[in-house]
């Protein structure tokens, strides 16, 4: 009979290629540049370990438990096997029948629902194969693959992961109480899921652990000590919405992983790789530490603001949406979010009218939501929820190394869980004056001095349709009348964020010549061509401002933000590795030259709370931006190690803070910059310094003390340097 099977009288059996290239669903892992895992792709979460990185004690456990002679038989127990083959044909189980390397072939090769006759021939299969597992690999190679291959349940498949998910440590961390837990799991992980059934579960471990003592691997003292203590769970499960940065993970995975795995192969399969089954390694640039920096500053920000922002909806007649918002309009917006959203989708697939899903939204169910204090469960109409979801500000926020271009922090949003869309790269906004730079860069590029003067006077730009254009300046009136008709340097204007100067240098160099260098400088985003757009009336996303404006930074030099170095096949083989493309714009002197002109921002514009709120008085240059009404609000900082950028805003343009006083980019976004820097210079193992842009050789008659024409302004030294003012 034996025999017959063995030469596949009874059907196939795997072939020795496939023993020795067993089909595993690997999880892709996503690591940081400081080699921590930010996260998994996976059908089944398992992530594959050798047998040096298993705990002793799990061993032991096992083979005390499920196969105490091991090491000493070649797939098959002789008395095991007689004790299984009784309990067949005598109509009950005698036990514990399958070797360990029994129990591997079962779940390499899984066994159908089968009558006792085909059982039997299926049981001898996998002897067959057992022996062949025990001819092909080590005893130790076994035993690992055999931990790599079992579900734990709780999306924990392979031990490296259930010990993560049940304890949050490393399989060679393991206690005994813990390793004996998981060997229990071994005879019926549903029976005795320690989330579930934890009473159970602690019976089977010290089940476990008298085997262990039987067998001599534990003392007397120990099993009594130990049979005692509790499971001890620190349950950790798995949640794409969970860990650092999800929205950096989301974006890898839907916008840039689907992409290169469809254009590359994988030998093995002859199929395009497959992130969720293939182990592929994907190695980031993303520092862990300032991702969890990022994270916090946006917290602790957004709450506060978030605060306020629902204290201020208390007041408002339409609330959450703008007080000057046409009900028509409000309505046109509620309706086209009801048409975008899973329940509508759901609902038309059932079948139902309009009418009908009309009144689905507008009857009350029970549901759970997002807060500031947390997830809660109310009931409320799914038309109230998507109300009061849009009550809620949101924000995109990238931090990157201006000479490597990788892109350091990414953080999408204020909740993965709630808000899906991400604003840092998908999502594009109104910059506002966060644009002006690019406006004073072609005159700095031209020749223009930080200290030319302009006469700070209205002035109209007329399109190639013979139409005028004429803005306003958007600062309060006392300012007003306190600069206006005056000459003003380029410096003083762009720190005070003066519309009439932006709009005079438009003028002298037309919006062609800036689209241009925009372009050079990164922005792919829609650009037209027209005069508004030396104030910001382009909708670009916050992956591109921060990467363009690091130009200067780098000493003039574009680098395409970069969040990948390379990807490796689950042995390590490197298949791409990913440099960032570059371009240089501007030489040395006048990328410097930027950066001394952007300064004025933050020593004495629009942006001084860095310094005085939040006490960097390190060198910085930076831009801030305010959209019409409040839409939004920008910050975007610069220093010569690591630059940053912020947006924050309502998901819709009509939900947004009545006055500048709160609506500003400098109290809605600049926060968050400032929370950052301040959790990154305090983490010395970063090494992020606090130097000055280096000055290059050759500046000529630049002029950059602009003291002399800004009498009223501090002296050009850093605050550092001159105790603050």
């Amino acid at each position: 009979m034996v025999t017959l099977i063995a030469n596949e009288f009874f059907g196939d059996l795997p072939s020795v290629e496939e023993l020795q290239n067993p089909k595993n669903n690997l999880a892709t892992i996503i690591y940081s540049s400081d080699a921590k895992v930010l996260g998994k792709y996976y059908n089944e979460n398992r992530v594959n370990i050798h047998f040096k990185d298993l705990d002793k004690d799990l061993v032991t456990a096992l083979v005390a438990t499920e196969d105490a002679r091991f090491y000493e038989h070649s797939g098959v127990d002789i008395k095991a096997l007689f004790r299984a083959a009784s309990g067949i044909f005598g109509g009950g189980s005698k036990g514990g029948g399958s070797t360990i390397t029994q129990q591997l072939a079962k779940m390499m090769f899984p066994r159908e629902n089968l009558s006792k006759p085909k059982l039997i021939i299926r049981k001898i299969k996998e002897w067959i194969i057992a022996a062949r597992l025990e001819k092909n690999y080590t005893k130790d190679e076994i035993m690992a693959m055999y931990l790599n291959k079992f579900d734990f349940l709780n999306l924990a498949v392979g031990v490296k992961s259930a010990a993560k998910i049940y304890f949050n440590t490393n399989t060679d961390s393991l206690r005994i109480e813990q390793a004996a837990m998981l060997v229990g799991m071994a005879k019926n992980p549903s029976l005795f899921n320690p989330i579930r059934f934890p009473e159970k579960t602690k019976l089977r471990r010290n089940v476990v652990l008298s085997q262990m003592l039987k067998y001599n691997y534990i003392n007397q003292t120990q099993f009594d000590s130990l049979k005692i203590k509790p499971l001890g769970l620190n349950f950790h499960p798995e949640d794409h919405n969970d860990g650092l940065a999800p929205y950096f993970r989301e974006y890898l995975r839907e916008n840039f992983l689907k992409q290169w795995c469809e254009k590359h192969i994988n030998p093995e399969t002859k199929k395009p790789y497959n992130i969720y089954k293939d182990g592929l390694r994907i190695y980031t640039t993303v520092d862990s530490r300032m991702q969890q920096y990022a994270e916090e500053a946006v917290n602790e920000h957004m709450r506060d603001l978030q605060k306020a922002f629902t204290k201020e909806c208390k007041t408002k007649r339409n609330a959450p949406f703008a007080w000057n918002v046409d009900p028509k309009q409000i309505a046109g917006i509620m309706n086209s979010a009801v048409k975008r959203s899973d329940r509508y989708r759901e609902l038309k697939q059932q079948g139902l009218n309009e009418e009908k899903i009309t009144k689905a939204f507008n009857t009350p169910v029970q549901m759970n939501v997002y807060s500031l204090r947390g997830d809660i469960d109310t009931t409320m109409t799914p038309l109230d929820s998507i109300r009061y979801y849009k009550s809620f500000l949101q924000t995109g926020f990238m931090a990157m190394d201006p000479q490597t271009g990788y892109v350091k922090a990414w953080v999408g949003g204020i909740n993965h869980k709630h808000f899906k869309y991400d604003h840092v790269k998908v999502g594009k906004r109104q910059v506002g004056s966060t644009f002006k730079p690019f406006v004073y860069a072609m005159a700095i590029q031209e020749g223009y001095s930080p200290c030319y003067q302009l006469p700070n006077i209205r002035t109209c730009i007329t399109d190639g349709n013979g139409k005028e254009w004429c803005p306003d300046n958007s600062w309060d009136a006392k300012e007003k009348l306190k600069y206006e008709n005056k000459m003003i340097t380029l410096k003083r204007a762009l720190a005070l964020s003066v519309n009439y100067i932006s709009a005079a240098l438009m003028k002298k160099f037309g919006p062609n010549a800036i689209v241009n260098l925009a372009r050079r400088m990164g922005i792919i985003s829609p650009l037209e061509a027209v005069p508004a757009l030396c104030l910001g009336v382009a909708d670009i996303s916050v992956f591109e401002m921060v990467g363009a404006l690091s130009t200067f930074a780098n000493k003039g030099t574009f680098v395409q933000p970069t969040f990948i170095t390379r990807i490796e096949d689950k042995n390590g083989k490197v298949l791409e590795e990913f440099i960032p493309q570059t371009d240089e714009v501007f030489n040395e002197e006048k990328a410097y030259v930027m950066c001394e002109l952007m300064k004025g921002v933050v020593m004495y514009g629009t942006g001084a709370g860095l310094r005085y709120t939040y006490k960097l008085t390190n060198s910085i240059a930076g831009k801030t931006g305010t959209t019409q009404n409040n839409s939004d609000g920008w910050f975007i900082g610069l220093t010569p190690e690591l630059t940053a950028g912020c947006w924050v805003g309502g998901e819709d343009r009509s939900v947004h803070f009545n006055t500048m006083e709160l609506g500003q980019g400098a109290k809605m976004a600049l926060p968050i910059w400032g929370k950052f820097f301040q959790k990154v210079y305090a983490d010395k193992s970063l090494k992020i310094g606090k130097g000055d842009f280096e000055k290059p050789e050759g500046l000529g008659d630049i002029e950059l003390d602009c003291s002399k024409y800004d009498k009223d302004l501090p002296p050009e030294t850093t605050f550092e340097e001159d105790g603050g003012y």
